[in-house]
């Protein structure tokens, strides 16, 4: 699909409704969003080994650039594979912005968040897809601390666990990381969900939602390798307060 290099608020994807697999209805499709800011070291690595992936499903990867000032933009249009699409917000916008407009023109059966760093590796997805391909679930998510999270500040393991002991008591469910990025859904599940959060609070606000509907999250063991400030990791203690706010907001919101 060809490319446009002018920053734009409209997503450059293929026209709604028209499959870019529709020579392969027999397979599921795994739609991945790629929200990505600034990611010009990492970038063509991650897009690489979903690319390479091959476990029984097609591949609509959704890149989205939130106002990139790097080269990461120059990177997604040299990629001439056509199951890349691509989005590019003109400015930057947030995490969850990004992931709003994945979801908006993502065509597939199950739907993924695949940040666009080295720290989740997506050869994992293999094994958490089998519990929603056998049927067995409509929602799994990876869970960092029932497997091996390897460089992690003590005060970020603190605040995730934090943040997921609060959900597990607002909502009165039983999970381990609720903050994981590796959330596999079975789209129709999101159907009429509009999500609202523009940042990392994006995260919160897709948990909370789901478990005020009621959905079972499954999780599964899953290796991580965290990345420093330093290295470009964006998230801080000040969006640790937003995820708070976002979990009693949905808590306490009336149903509608």
């Amino acid at each position: 699909m060809p490319l446009d290099t002018a920053p734009t608020d409209a997503p450059l994807l293929a026209p709604a409704g028209v499959s870019p697999h529709a020579d392969s209805t027999a397979r599921p499709t795994l739609s991945v969003i790629m929200p990505l800011y600034n990611e010009e070291a990492t970038l063509a690595d991650v897009i690489h080994r979903v690319l390479s992936l091959d476990f029984g499903v097609d591949i609509d990867l959704i890149a989205v650039d939130d106002g990139s000032s790097d080269g990461s933009t120059a990177i997604l249009h040299s990629i001439p594979d056509p199951r890349l699409r691509v989005a590019i917000h003109a400015e930057n916008k947030g995490k969850g912005a990004a992931i709003r407009t994945g979801l908006n023109a993502a065509m597939g059966d199950i739907v993924v968040i695949q940040d666009a760093d080295l720290e989740y590796d997506p050869t994992q997805w293999e094994t958490l897809i089998q519990p929603i391909l056998r049927g067995d679930a409509d929602v799994v998510y990876g869970s960092r601390f029932l497997g091996r999270p390897e460089g992690m500040r003590w005060q970020n393991r603190l605040a995730n666990e934090a943040l997921t002991a609060l959900t597990g008591l607002l909502f009165r469910a039983r999970i381990t990381d609720m903050e994981t990025c590796y959330k596999l859904i079975r789209l129709d599940v999101l159907d009429d969900v509009r999500l609202e959060a523009s940042r990392f609070d994006v995260e919160p606000e897709i948990t909370a939602r789901l478990l005020r509907r009621g959905v079972t999250i499954h999780e599964l063991p899953i290796d991580y390798v965290a990345r420093s400030h330093e290295d470009g990791k964006k998230i801080g203690w000040r969006d640790g307060i937003a995820a708070v706010r976002t979990l009693l907001k949905w808590r306490l919101r009336p149903a509608a």
